[in-house]
């Protein structure tokens, strides 16, 4: 029976010689409020430019159901998640955006970015 995970794998990248952009969408994940712990529900978007590394998508899976039981606030959890997974993988670029749903009438987002010292992001091609 699967359960949640904290490890994290990761895979080599098959094209380490380009910039390319990963983007993943995660509606279904969850953590308890620290306050009340009631249930925080909340669609994760996850978009990144790998550099040597990506993550593997069944332990992603099952590291965010391991928020489940937690008790987090929304900024501590989505950058607690970002330095995980950028420290994992060291992308060139990666940006985790936590849409939370409604808590007392309030909707919060919080967007958290890694940059690599090293890399800056190429002008996109603009086609006719």
């Amino acid at each position: 029976m699967t359960q949640p995970s904290t490890d994290l794998e990761t895979f080599a990248n098959p094209a380490p010689e380009r910039d390319y952009t990963i983007r993943m969408n995660i509606p279904e994940f969850t953590c308890l409020c620290p306050k009340t712990g009631q249930p925080d529900f909340a669609t994760l978007d996850l978009e990144y430019v790998p550099d040597r590394t990506c993550v593997e998508l069944k332990s992603l899976k099952l590291y965010i159901w391991s928020f489940r039981d937690r008790g987090a606030f929304h900024e501590a959890v989505t950058n607690e998640i970002l330095a995980k997974l950028a420290g994992l993988t060291q992308p060139r670029f990666m940006r985790l955006t936590a849409r939370f749903n409604v808590r007392g009438g309030i909707y919060t987002s919080v967007i958290v970015e890694h940059r690599a010292p090293s890399w800056h992001p190429q002008t996109p091609v603009q086609l006719p």
